[in-house]
C-alpha cells in the first residue's frame, strides 16, 4: 500500500541530489569565473582562435616553401625566363613542376577559403585537398619523367605530400578536438556563472532590504517620539 509514497519520496530524493547544493554554489569562486568569462570573451574578440590561427600559418609556410622551391628549380634549369616559358607557356605533363605549384595554390585558396573565412568546424574540405594532392602526386610520379631531371625531380613531389598530410593531421588531431573542448568549457561555464550571478544578487536584495527595514523603523520610532512628546506638552 505504501509503494507510491515511497516512489514519490524516492524520486523527490534523487532529484534533490541532482541539483547543486548551495555550498557548493558558494564554494565557486567569482573571481576565478570572471578571469575564465574575460578570456573567452577575448577568444571571441579575435574572431579566430589560436590554434586555428597557427593552422593557417602553416597553410600559408606550405604555399611559400612550395613557390621556393618551384623558383630555385627554374634557376638551376638555366634562368627564370626561359625555363618559366618553357614549364609555363609550353607546359608538359611530364617534365615540368609548374602544376606542383598550382597544387599548392589549390591547397591555398580552398583552406584558407573554409578555415579562415568561413571557419568551417568539419573536415571534409581538408579530406577533399588531400586527396586531390596525393592522387595527383601518385599519377604524376607514375607517369610523368621527373626522375630523370634531377634531385628537384624526388623533392617537390615528396614535399607536396607530407606538407598536405601534415595539414590533414594538424587539423584533424589538433584544431577540432581543441576548439571542441573550449566549446564544451564555454558551455559548462554558464551555469556556475548564472547560480553565483544570482546568490549575488539575492545578497544584495537582502542587504538593501534589511538596509530599509532598519530606515522604516528609524522613521516611525522618530514619529513616535514627537507624538509622545506632544502629549506630554499638552498634558
Amino acid at each position: 500500500m505504501n509503494r507510491v509514497p515511497d516512489d514519490a519520496e524516492n524520486a523527490h530524493s534523487s532529484s534533490v541530489e541532482s541539483c547543486p547544493s548551495l555550498r557548493d554554489v558558494h564554494s565557486i569562486n567569482p573571481a576565478q569565473l570572471m578571469a575564465r568569462i574575460e578570456s573567452y570573451e577575448g577568444r571571441e574578440k579575435k574572431g579566430i582562435s589560436d590554434v586555428r590561427r597557427t593552422f593557417c600559418l602553416f597553410v600559408t609556410f606550405d604555399l611559400l616553401f612550395v613557390t621556393l622551391l618551384w623558383i630555385i628549380e627554374l634557376n638551376v634549369k638555366g634562368g627564370i625566363e626561359t625555363t618559366l616559358e618553357k614549364e609555363v607557356l609550353q607546359y608538359d605533363y611530364s617534365s615540368s613542376y609548374f602544376d606542383i605549384f598550382l597544387l599548392a595554390v589549390f591547397r591555398f585558396k580552398v583552406l584558407i577559403l573554409a578555415y579562415a573565412m568561413c571557419r568551417l568546424r568539419h573536415w571534409w574540405a581538408i579530406a577533399f585537398t588531400t586527396a586531390v594532392t596525393s592522387a595527383f602526386l601518385l599519377a604524376k610520379v607514375i607517369i610523368s619523367q621527373l626522375f630523370s631531371q634531377g634531385a628537384f625531380g624526388y623533392v617537390l613531389p615528396i614535399i607536396s605530400f607530407i606538407l598536405a598530410w601534415i595539414e590533414t593531421w594538424f587539423l584533424d588531431f589538433k584544431v577540432l578536438p581543441q576548439e571542441a573542448e573550449e566549446e564544451n568549457s564555454k558551455l559548462l561555464l554558464f551555469p556556475s556563472v548564472t547560480a553565483v550571478g544570482y546568490i549575488q544578487l539575492h545578497t544584495t536584495w537582502q542587504k538593501n532590504a534589511s538596509f530599509s527595514y532598519s530606515r522604516t523603523l528609524k522613521s516611525c520610532g522618530k514619529i513616535i517620539h514627537m507624538v509622545l512628546l506632544w502629549c506630554l506638552a499638552w498634558s
